[in-house]
């Protein structure tokens, strides 16, 4: 059973360390290779043919999630997280790390859709979006423990954990893909520096104090179901720099399309129909937010735009 790693935060309480694979290199080789994995092909958003095991995993540390372009819910969310994450991790990706995307929805998301949903999240180099025959993106998904259980639907209801593994060690996990992605980041960083491939950076008595988020629930909320796709102040992602909102914007609007994003769409809104043309199609997800939550928020753009100084 592998080393299971350990939270440092109560947020990362509900993750689940999935110890179906052992951590010996000799009895991983037998029972946990291409014979498990199995090799079956796939195709990438570039239209190139790669096999599960011997192209994708075998020797390669690894995050795999489930996805598919046309989803307006968790799926943006997801990738725009793993999109920090890939960021954090610089130059080892695609050398050190790799990044796989599987569609549950191969009938729709062919390789130039697939193609254009990574440009819109500026995926970049070491990250694959794949697509198949749905018999063996279904059988991947079950060897991984992510196959859509009895009465779900194996499209609108797949999981959105992500595994990441080590195939070389033999230890896996599955985590949140929402989870704060410094976090993410470090589970690798831990890898590496286990093969000596990392440097001593200093004390972490020198880093820099985490936001107290716990004192301001605003806070907390934005970093953690917004700060993927939006900055305060610090120009455009995915979506708008929010500094300001709270003053160009109706009080009621504001709160009624972070509440409800994916109504004010459907109703043809022409500020958020205005948004999603200019923001390339990318469809802020629907967060289940209670009105408090919504407040929340709010109070915590109104303050950041306050404390930015007069003018904004």
């Amino acid at each position: 059973m592998y080393k299971k790693l350990l939270s440092h935060s109560a947020a990362l309480a509900a993750m689940i360390a999935t110890a179906f694979f052992t951590s010996s290199r000799s009895a991983h080789a037998v029972t946990w290779g291409a014979d498990y994995f199995t090799n079956v092909p796939f195709t990438t958003q570039d239209g190139q043919t790669v096999h599960f095991f011997d192209d994708l995993l075998k020797g390669k540390r690894v995050f795999i999630n489930f996805i598919y372009t046309s989803c307006g819910d968790s799926c943006p969310l997801e990738t725009a997280r793993l999109t920090q994450v890939k960021k954090i991790l610089g130059d080892h990706m695609g050398k050190d790390i790799f990044f796989y995307s599987f569609t549950v929805d191969p009938d729709h998301d062919t390789p130039a859709e697939l193609k254009k949903y990574a440009e819109t999240f500026h995926t970049g180099p070491g990250w694959l979006f794949l697509t198949g025959k749905k018999k063996d993106l279904e059988l991947v998904r079950k060897k991984l423990g992510q196959a859509a259980t009895a009465g779900q639907n194996q499209v609108t209801d797949h999981s959105t954990s992500l595994m990441i593994g080590n195939e070389a060690t033999g230890e896996w996990l599955r985590d949140s893909s929402m989870d704060n992605p410094q976090y993410i980041a470090t589970i690798v960083r831990d890898w590496l520096a286990g093969a000596g491939r990392r440097e001593t950076t200093g004390s972490y008595a020198n880093a820099p104090p985490l936001p107290n988020y716990v004192a301001d629930r605003g806070g907390y909320l934005f970093n953690n179901q917004c700060g993927a796709c939006h900055t305060i102040g610090k120009g455009d992602g995915l979506g708008p720099d929010l500094l300001g909102v709270t003053k160009h914007r109706d009080a009621g609007w504001v709160s009624a399309f972070i509440a409800k994003p994916d109504q004010m769409l459907s109703k043809k809104d022409p500020v958020a129909m205005a948004l999603y043309a200019k923001y390339k199609q990318v469809k802020m997800p629907n967060l289940r937010l209670t009105d408090q939550d919504v407040n929340a928020i709010v109070r915590y753009l109104e303050s950041q735009t306050t404390a930015s100084g007069p003018g904004r």
